[in-house]
Protein backbone atom coordinates (compact mmCIF):
# COMPACT_ATOMS: atom_id res chain seq x y z
CA UNK A 1 0.00 0.00 0.00
CA UNK A 2 1.61 3.33 -0.87
CA UNK A 3 2.18 5.98 1.73
CA UNK A 4 3.03 9.77 1.00
CA UNK A 5 4.54 12.01 3.46
CA UNK A 6 3.06 15.46 3.95
CA UNK A 7 3.54 18.00 6.37
CA UNK A 8 0.52 18.65 8.32
CA UNK A 9 -1.10 22.54 9.77
CA UNK A 10 1.27 22.77 12.59
CA UNK A 11 4.89 21.90 10.73
CA UNK A 12 4.78 18.13 11.92
CA UNK A 13 4.89 15.46 9.35
CA UNK A 14 1.90 12.61 8.61
CA UNK A 15 1.12 10.17 6.44
CA UNK A 16 -1.53 10.01 3.68
CA UNK A 17 -2.79 6.49 1.86
CA UNK A 18 -3.82 7.59 -1.63
CA UNK A 19 -6.11 3.97 -1.55
CA UNK A 20 -8.10 4.83 1.62
CA UNK A 21 -7.63 8.44 0.87
CA UNK A 22 -6.94 8.81 4.73
CA UNK A 23 -4.02 9.63 7.04
CA UNK A 24 -2.09 8.54 9.90
CA UNK A 25 -3.30 12.72 11.73
CA UNK A 26 -5.23 15.42 11.32
CA UNK A 27 -3.79 17.52 8.58
CA UNK A 28 -4.55 20.37 10.47
CA UNK A 29 -1.28 19.52 13.34
CA UNK A 30 -0.56 15.97 13.86
CA UNK A 31 1.41 17.34 17.04
CA UNK A 32 -1.46 19.44 18.19
CA UNK A 33 -4.21 16.60 17.56
CA UNK A 34 -1.91 14.14 19.86
CA UNK A 35 -2.01 16.88 22.51
CA UNK A 36 -5.30 17.91 22.35
CA UNK A 37 -7.03 13.97 22.26
CA UNK A 38 -4.32 11.75 23.93
CA UNK A 39 -2.68 13.70 26.30
CA UNK A 40 -5.42 16.81 27.55
CA UNK A 41 -8.05 14.56 27.69
CA UNK A 42 -6.62 11.29 28.72
CA UNK A 43 -2.99 11.20 29.80
CA UNK A 44 -4.07 14.01 32.06
CA UNK A 45 -6.77 12.38 33.76
CA UNK A 46 -4.34 10.19 35.50
CA UNK A 47 -2.55 12.99 37.47
CA UNK A 48 -2.55 11.58 40.50
CA UNK A 49 -0.75 8.06 39.08
CA UNK A 50 2.52 7.16 40.07
CA UNK A 51 2.43 4.54 37.08
CA UNK A 52 0.23 3.90 34.33
CA UNK A 53 -0.20 1.60 31.78
CA UNK A 54 -1.69 2.64 28.73
CA UNK A 55 -2.69 0.50 25.69
CA UNK A 56 -2.84 1.99 21.78
CA UNK A 57 -4.99 1.38 18.42
CA UNK A 58 -3.30 2.06 16.06
CA UNK A 59 0.91 2.29 16.72
CA UNK A 60 1.52 3.95 12.86
CA UNK A 61 4.44 6.72 12.96
CA UNK A 62 5.02 6.07 16.79
CA UNK A 63 3.72 10.26 17.86
CA UNK A 64 1.62 9.51 20.50
CA UNK A 65 3.89 7.00 22.40
CA UNK A 66 6.97 9.41 21.82
CA UNK A 67 4.81 12.12 23.24
CA UNK A 68 3.68 10.19 26.28
CA UNK A 69 7.43 9.12 26.41
CA UNK A 70 8.57 12.93 26.78
CA UNK A 71 5.39 13.54 29.21
CA UNK A 72 5.87 10.87 31.15
CA UNK A 73 9.65 12.28 31.96
CA UNK A 74 8.19 15.70 32.48
CA UNK A 75 5.51 14.44 35.16
CA UNK A 76 8.21 11.79 36.83
CA UNK A 77 6.04 9.25 35.81
CA UNK A 78 6.30 5.85 35.15
CA UNK A 79 4.54 4.21 31.98
CA UNK A 80 3.66 0.45 30.42
CA UNK A 81 2.64 0.99 27.01
CA UNK A 82 1.63 -1.52 25.04
CA UNK A 83 1.27 -0.40 20.81
CA UNK A 84 -0.80 -2.31 18.72
CA UNK A 85 -0.28 -2.45 15.07
CA UNK A 86 -1.09 -4.74 12.07
CA UNK A 87 0.71 -3.26 9.34
CA UNK A 88 4.08 -1.24 10.70
CA UNK A 89 5.28 1.39 8.56
CA UNK A 90 8.81 0.73 6.46
CA UNK A 91 12.16 1.89 7.65
CA UNK A 92 12.37 4.69 5.21
CA UNK A 93 9.07 6.16 5.75
CA UNK A 94 9.82 6.94 9.60
CA UNK A 95 13.52 8.08 8.62
CA UNK A 96 11.28 11.06 7.17
CA UNK A 97 9.20 12.14 10.30
CA UNK A 98 9.79 15.04 11.81
CA UNK A 99 8.29 14.97 15.49
CA UNK A 100 11.77 15.12 16.91
CA UNK A 101 12.72 18.68 15.47
CA UNK A 102 9.46 19.85 15.69
CA UNK A 103 8.83 18.86 19.15
CA UNK A 104 12.33 20.42 19.98
CA UNK A 105 13.72 16.67 21.37
CA UNK A 106 17.01 16.02 19.37
CA UNK A 107 17.94 15.13 22.79
CA UNK A 108 15.59 12.44 22.84
CA UNK A 109 16.26 11.43 19.00
CA UNK A 110 17.60 7.77 20.10
CA UNK A 111 14.07 7.34 22.04
CA UNK A 112 12.44 7.72 18.96
CA UNK A 113 14.69 5.34 16.97
CA UNK A 114 14.32 3.05 19.28
CA UNK A 115 10.61 2.83 19.52
CA UNK A 116 10.84 2.04 15.74
CA UNK A 117 13.93 -0.51 15.80
CA UNK A 118 13.11 -2.81 18.73
CA UNK A 119 11.17 -6.43 18.02
CA UNK A 120 8.32 -6.47 18.03
CA UNK A 121 5.96 -8.35 20.31
CA UNK A 122 8.60 -8.38 23.25
CA UNK A 123 9.03 -5.77 26.35
CA UNK A 124 11.40 -3.38 25.81
CA UNK A 125 12.79 -0.85 28.37
CA UNK A 126 13.01 2.44 26.11
CA UNK A 127 14.18 4.61 29.20
CA UNK A 128 14.57 4.42 32.94
CA UNK A 129 10.44 3.77 33.94
CA UNK A 130 9.13 3.58 30.19
CA UNK A 131 8.33 0.17 29.22
CA UNK A 132 7.39 -0.69 25.76
CA UNK A 133 5.74 -3.71 23.80
CA UNK A 134 5.20 -3.32 20.37
CA UNK A 135 2.34 -5.99 19.25
CA UNK A 136 1.67 -6.86 15.66
CA UNK A 137 -1.79 -7.91 15.84
CA UNK A 138 -5.01 -7.36 14.21
CA UNK A 139 -7.62 -5.13 16.48
CA UNK A 140 -9.91 -8.08 16.73
CA UNK A 141 -7.75 -10.50 18.07
CA UNK A 142 -7.13 -8.48 21.16
CA UNK A 143 -8.25 -10.32 24.55
CA UNK A 144 -6.87 -8.54 27.64
CA UNK A 145 -8.67 -8.36 30.44
CA UNK A 146 -8.49 -5.67 32.96
CA UNK A 147 -5.20 -4.86 32.44
CA UNK A 148 -4.97 -0.94 31.21
CA UNK A 149 -5.73 2.29 32.72
CA UNK A 150 -6.00 4.37 29.22
CA UNK A 151 -6.18 3.76 25.71
CA UNK A 152 -5.69 5.85 23.11
CA UNK A 153 -8.05 4.72 20.53
CA UNK A 154 -5.98 6.21 16.90
CA UNK A 155 -7.49 3.49 14.16
CA UNK A 156 -8.21 5.02 10.79
CA UNK A 157 -11.81 6.65 10.25
CA UNK A 158 -15.16 5.14 11.06
CA UNK A 159 -15.54 5.99 7.21
CA UNK A 160 -12.68 3.97 5.96
CA UNK A 161 -12.77 1.24 8.12
CA UNK A 162 -16.04 0.83 9.89
CA UNK A 163 -15.14 -2.69 11.38
CA UNK A 164 -12.58 -1.26 13.60
CA UNK A 165 -15.30 1.00 15.54
CA UNK A 166 -17.72 -1.54 16.25
CA UNK A 167 -19.39 -3.38 19.00
CA UNK A 168 -17.45 -6.04 18.56
CA UNK A 169 -14.49 -3.97 18.65
CA UNK A 170 -15.02 -1.67 21.40
CA UNK A 171 -16.54 -4.98 23.81
CA UNK A 172 -12.76 -6.04 24.00
CA UNK A 173 -11.71 -2.14 24.39
CA UNK A 174 -13.92 -2.59 27.32
CA UNK A 175 -12.80 -5.63 28.47
CA UNK A 176 -9.61 -4.74 28.28
CA UNK A 177 -9.69 -1.53 30.58
CA UNK A 178 -9.57 -1.63 34.64
CA UNK A 179 -12.40 -0.02 36.09
CA UNK A 180 -12.49 3.59 36.31
CA UNK A 181 -10.10 2.83 32.77
CA UNK A 182 -10.55 5.72 30.33
CA UNK A 183 -10.66 5.42 26.23
CA UNK A 184 -9.70 8.37 24.47
CA UNK A 185 -10.23 9.03 20.81
CA UNK A 186 -10.70 11.63 17.97
CA UNK A 187 -13.65 10.61 16.53
CA UNK A 188 -17.06 11.96 17.33
CA UNK A 189 -18.96 10.04 15.08
CA UNK A 190 -22.92 9.04 16.30
CA UNK A 191 -22.36 5.81 15.25
CA UNK A 192 -19.12 5.53 17.48
CA UNK A 193 -20.64 6.94 20.25
CA UNK A 194 -23.52 4.50 20.31
CA UNK A 195 -21.36 1.35 19.78
CA UNK A 196 -19.68 2.61 23.03
CA UNK A 197 -22.73 2.88 25.37
CA UNK A 198 -23.38 -0.44 24.05
CA UNK A 199 -21.06 -2.12 25.47
CA UNK A 200 -21.28 -0.26 28.75
CA UNK A 201 -19.25 2.55 28.46
CA UNK A 202 -20.49 5.92 29.92
CA UNK A 203 -19.46 8.66 27.00
CA UNK A 204 -19.09 12.12 27.11
CA UNK A 205 -18.53 14.91 23.84
CA UNK A 206 -15.45 17.08 24.42
CA UNK A 207 -14.51 19.88 22.51
CA UNK A 208 -12.14 18.52 19.53
CA UNK A 209 -9.08 19.33 18.26
CA UNK A 210 -7.93 22.29 15.46
CA UNK A 211 -10.77 22.50 12.90
CA UNK A 212 -12.72 19.42 15.02
CA UNK A 213 -15.82 20.36 16.90
CA UNK A 214 -16.11 17.08 18.62
CA UNK A 215 -14.22 14.20 19.69
CA UNK A 216 -15.10 11.38 22.47
CA UNK A 217 -13.88 10.26 26.17
CA UNK A 218 -15.43 6.95 27.28
CA UNK A 219 -14.98 5.74 30.93
CA UNK A 220 -15.37 2.62 32.29
CA UNK A 221 -17.71 2.27 35.21
CA UNK A 222 -17.29 -0.67 38.29
CA UNK A 223 -18.80 -3.63 37.29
Amino acid sequence: MERKIFITSDGSSSIFIPELKETYHSKHGAIQETYHVFIRNGLDQFADHATIHILEIGFGTGLNCFITYLESKRRDLKVKYDGVEAYPLKAEDILQLNYVQELKATNKSNVFEKMHSILWDKNHNIDNGFNLIKRKQFFKDIDDKNRFDLIYFDAFGADVQPELWSVEIFKKMYNSLKDKGVLVTYSAKGSVRRAMQQVGFKVERLPGPPRKREMLRATKEYN
